[in-house]
């Protein structure tokens, strides 16, 4: 029988959980061209084993938990391809066993009574099949059975996987949050739902931050609620008013570079935030993050500074 108490325990027993960074950052930094449709589920298809080398970069940066490669796997995305549906299947299962082969790979350098990192489910949002750009602004021109029936049958899939929570992520629009809200209530795997915003109030398609909060705030499946895919200089405000409708769950944050990106050219623009990444993520946890991690642009040197100076943090409190 799978245990879904894992990341509970986890969240319990430790003050700080470290997520990773873009895992297409990392593919692509080993080289790996990812200009599809897929994005980097791609490579569920045609070479596997680059995402399990991906996971185990931040493994060894020090992330508590990896997120799979599912952000833009969907059975409609396969079928697309001329996959069946079984195959479709297997695949966005396959982004769950690759994290595992990492992390099994990974446990065989830590010392005896290493804790186990985690494994997250990506489950990314329907802009992200589209691979439009939709994801940017939520305007989707769908209606919510439509909606349901795209997230359904992945969160069913990967709720059954050997997952440890599931991570319903860079949510656009409030329309797309009221669906998963109702979905997440047949689910047996913990979840955390984080939304992509515009600025330090609304989400990419203009709702409140509080708004799509409180709709999770008593969700039963839901421990933890927050932003990803944003600016690192929204993130400390985001925490503040998701804090004020969201009383006793976790925050999580793991935010983009700061850069924009271009749909058309499929390019990143701009420069890179001029906050410290490091000092960043201190700003994150004292605002009151206990989730944090990165995104888009975000690499295993990222994830190793925060965890560095979370523990230069601690150490100097004791």
């Amino acid at each position: 029988m799978i245990n879904k108490t894992k990341f509970l325990t986890r969240l319990r027993d430790q003050s700080i959980l470290h997520l990773d960074g873009g895992l297409s950052t990392q593919l692509e930094a080993q080289g790996l061209d990812l200009n599809s449709e897929l994005w980097s589920a791609k490579l569920l298809l045609n070479n596997p084993k680059a995402i399990i080398e991906a996971h185990r970069h931040y493994l060894t940066a020090g992330a508590d938990c990896i997120i799979t490669a599912s952000y833009q796997a969907s059975v409609l995305g396969f079928n697309n391809l001329g996959l069946s549906q079984e195959q479709a299947n297997a695949t966005i299962l396959l982004s769950v066993d690759l994290a595992r082969q990492a992390i099994d790979q990974h446990m065989l350098t830590q010392p005896p009574h290493f804790s186990r990192p985690l494994i997250a489910a990506s489950i990314g949002p329907y802009g992200a099949y589209l691979a439009d750009g939709s994801e940017y602004n939520g305007n989707y021109n769908i209606c919510d059975q439509q909606l349901s029936d795209f997230h359904n049958q992945r969160l069913y899939l990967l709720d059954n996987s050997f997952a440890d929570v599931l991570a319903c992520e860079t949510i656009p629009s409030l329309q797309e949050a009221r669906v998963l809200s109702q979905l997440l209530d047949e689910v047996d795997t913990p979840v955390w739902i984080s939304f992509s915003c515009q600025n330090g109030q609304q989400l990419n398609d203009g709702s409140l931050i509080e708004d799509a909060a409180t709709l999770f705030s008593q969700h039963p499946k839901v421990i933890a609620v927050g932003v990803n895919c944003t600016s690192p200089q929204y993130i400390n405000e985001l925490i503040v008013r998701i804090k004020s409708v969201v009383i006793d769950k976790s925050i999580v944050v793991y935010p983009n570079s700061g850069e924009k990106f271009d749909a058309t050219t499929k390019t990143w623009q701009g420069t890179s935030s001029p906050l410290s990444c490091a000092h960043a993520a201190k700003s994150w946890i004292d605002s009151g993050a206990t989730i944090i991690g990165g995104c888009c642009r975000m690499g295993p040197e990222h994830i190793q500074a925060m965890k560095k100076r979370a523990s230069d943090n601690k150490s100097t409190r004791s």
